[in-house]
């Protein structure tokens, strides 16, 4: 059941025309220049997808391996390691690191870790000056939001908002001018990181090999934070080890393309054991911390349905292409992590109650598998992931209703629609499209309007068996069509078309009046029972005769036929 107050959210969103307009230019851009940048390097990137996907599945199946490995290069190079599965041990392990050192500032470049397990908040409460020095994550610092997206987190926000957040910051009068507000991002920051005595970074990669971090910016930010405070700490999750650095050219091929549609990120950082450092006037060693946070990772791995998604390598592809996003935005599309992606790392890394509602926004379209550089098919994940909150808390009473007792009763259900086929006159007039609905069901017509149910269904307009005419070339083919919810009861002028068409190249057309509703509605609202339950009702309702071939006209139900049956029985 979604609250109130999330569907509050999502109508305050959709009425952002300024969060529409941002988010839906990016994405159109987006897409174009992604597909520029693989293919003005000659890259297939389905062969890199390949690469990576091998390398990420040899991390899930060598995790322990790999961790035990980066711990023992990283540690023989001078740096300090804790491995750990407990999200208050990392925090407190940070703030004793800053207690016994008398560390009184803190600078930070971007990382979705600490925004995971809600660092800045435990650290400022020990008394600490947290910054942010990526330049959207200080700007929503500044504003006391939440990024909007793993890649770039102020995304959400116009130029003219940001010049307002920077303006009250530096008190002063600011223009909405790009290049002006980056100089003001800069002047301000950079004194913060000659003072800070900790610089927290996170990592792109961790090579196991050699216990190098692997840094990849544009802004140069977490170059500087890792290398001017005498103390750099490094917030790593597990899922970002791989074994070699021949791993690494694999990862950057596809990650700045798949980001930002970049060939390359301005800044590739390489560091392998403390560096140099200036304290006190004099050049010293600098203390390396790194954390290894596992935080249900390997809890991740050990799950076979949700083990793929041990591969993001937080590239947010998917959130760029996502109409779900376009339209609300990661903070309502989202929890720490945005997005489809997003869903499913909430579920894991902070609880599946953060993420009930937010799973629900998912339209099941597949885009964001498509154009996932590691092939995450994060639908099916979402799937899973609302099939298993149904078990466990079990459907809104409507939904149960609907899919259990009349959508999965056939004469029930076709009976009801043919009751609203005349009832729906008042509001179709001659029209085959209903534009507003009364009362508590208006809102479904708001913004669009809504097919009517035909006054006669496809099952009434053609026989159960169709021959071919006197005119027409008997073939001896026979097959049956599946019309499904919105051929039969919907479009009948669809699949009239067809059957027309079939019998014209002399094929016998069968329409089995036993044939039901596909059961896509139930499975995509986690009702795997009711969906299970009508998909045996087709089977037989098809199953007496010998098809060749069982032809539809609906895609919805093609896949249902196709896929989803053989699963939901098996």
């Amino acid at each position: 059941m979604i609250s109130k107050e999330f569907k509050t959210s999502i109508q305050k969103a959709l009425a952002d025309e300024n969060l529409g307009g941002a988010l839906g230019r990016f994405a159109e851009a987006y897409v174009l220049s992604r597909a520029s940048a693989y293919a003005d390097a000659g890259l297939d990137f389905e062969e890199i997808r390949e690469e990576i996907v091998a390398l990420k599945d040899y991390l899930a199946d060598h995790l322990e391996e790999l961790a035990e490995r980066f711990t023992l290069e990283a540690e023989r190079r001078g740096a300090r390691v804790l491995r750990t599965s407990s999200v208050e041990e990392v925090k407190k392990y940070i703030g004793d690191l800053a207690q016994k050192h008398q560390v009184k500032t803190i600078v930070k470049a971007k990382s979705m870790a600490s925004e995971e397990i809600y660092l800045n908040k435990y650290l400022e409460s020990q008394g600490l000056r947290v910054r942010e020095t990526d330049l959207g994550e200080w700007i929503i610092q500044l504003a006391g939001q939440s990024p909007s997206h793993m890649v770039m987190p102020a995304i959400h926000l116009t130029k003219e908002e940001v010049a307002d957040i920077l303006g009250q910051e530096v008190q002063e009068k600011l223009a909405s001018d790009i290049p002006r507000l980056v100089k003001v991002a800069r002047r301000e920051l950079r004194p913060d990181f000659l003072s800070a005595g900790i610089g927290i970074t996170g990592a792109n990669l961790a090579v196991a090999e050699s216990g190098t971090l692997v840094i990849i910016t544009n802004e140069g930010n977490a170059r500087l934070a890792s290398s001017m405070p005498p103390i750099h700490v490094a917030l790593v999750g597990l899922e970002k080890l791989v074994a070699s650095l021949e791993d690494v050219p694999k990862v950057l091929k596809a990650l700045p393309r798949s980001a930002t549609a970049q060939q390359l990120t301005s800044y590739v950082s390489f560091i392998t054991g403390p560096v140099p450092a200036m304290v006190d006037g004099q050049v010293q060693p600098k203390e390396l911390h790194i954390i290894l946070m596992d935080n249900k990772r390997i809890e991740m791995r050990d799950d076979p349905q949700f083990k793929e998604a041990l591969r993001c390598i937080r590239c947010a592809s998917c959130l760029n292409v996502c109409p779900v996003y376009r339209l609300v935005g990661g903070h309502v599309f989202g929890h720490i992590y945005a997005g489809g992606i997003g869903t499913i790392l909430t579920a894991f890394f902070n609880t599946k109650e953060d993420a009930k509602e937010i799973q629900a926004l998912c339209l099941q379209c597949g885009l964001c598998k498509e154009f996932c550089p590691t092939k995450i098919d994060i639908p099916a994940l979402i799937l899973e992931l609302r099939t298993r909150l149904v078990k466990e808390k079990g459907l809104p009473f409507v939904e149960k209703a609907i899919f259990e007792a009349v959508l999965s009763n056939r004469q029930l259900f076709h009976r009801l629609l043919r009751t609203a086929s005349k009832f729906q006159k008042p509001w179709t007039g001659q029209s085959t499209m209903i534009r507003h609905l009364p009362l508590f069901f208006a809102g479904h017509t708001e913004k669009r309007s809504l097919p009517a149910i035909a006054t006669k269904p496809l099952r009434d307009r053609v026989p159960a068996r169709g021959m071919p005419g006197k005119k027409e070339q008997a073939s001896k083919r026979r097959v049956a069509f599946y019309g499904g919810c919105l051929i039969d009861f919907v479009y009948p002028q669809v699949g009239e078309a067809v059957i027309k068409v079939l019998k014209h190249y002399g094929v016998e057309v069968h329409f089995p009046p036993g044939q039901t509703c596909c059961g896509a509605p139930a499975k995509f609202s986690g009702a795997t029972d009711g969906a299970r339950k009508m998909a045996r009702q087709n089977i037989e309702a098809f199953s007496p005769e010998d098809y060749e071939a069982v032809i539809s006209a609906c895609p919805t139900c093609t896949i249902a036929l196709k896929e989803d049956f053989s699963r939901l029985m098996a």
